[in-house]
């Protein structure tokens, strides 16, 4: 089966509509949500082929593929990342400076900046005493490098 559209999401459904159909699950990593073409594997053993028509990245629960009695989803693996929880709006510029020089690409949910986890960034955050937790976490949508060729010199 070759995948060229997502249908939906599974998190604007409702229980009533899940519980009614078989669900079968693709379990990616969160590096190949940005990938349009790719062969996947459904926890049933079911191969797929994706190959998406528009330029718009895989999130966690997107449907693949439904009708009345099937519901193939995207899932999302966990993470491994550092919580970042900056004290200070001082102390966030520090340390989204340090992180732009590196170009790691950051996430942002509510207060806490999420970055994948790099035992330099770790410690890093360790010298400059700014809070941070590490732990594994599924993230929604792709980790992006938005850095376009340039020079630091």
């Amino acid at each position: 089966m070759i995948i060229e559209k997502i249908v939906g999401n599974i998190h604007d459904l409702n229980s009533s509509e899940i519980e009614k159909r078989h669900l079968e699950k693709v379990s990616i990593e969160s590096s190949q949500l940005v990938k349009r073409i790719q062969r996947v594997t459904t926890n049933h053993n079911r191969e797929l082929g994706i190959r998406l028509t528009t330029s718009q990245n895989l999130k966690d629960g997107d449907i693949l593929f439904m009708d009345d009695k099937n519901l193939i989803i995207i899932n999302v693996e966990s993470d491994d990342l550092l919580i970042i929880q900056p004290k200070s709006i001082r102390e966030m510029g520090e340390i989204a400076h340090e992180l732009g020089n590196r170009h790691l690409p950051a996430k942002f949910e509510g207060d806490e900046m999420l970055v994948q986890f790099d035992y330099l960034v770790e410690a890093l955050l360790k010298t400059k005493k700014i809070d941070y937790k590490r732990e594994y976490r599924k993230v929604k949508e792709a980790f992006k490098h938005t850095v376009s060729k340039h020079s630091h010199g």
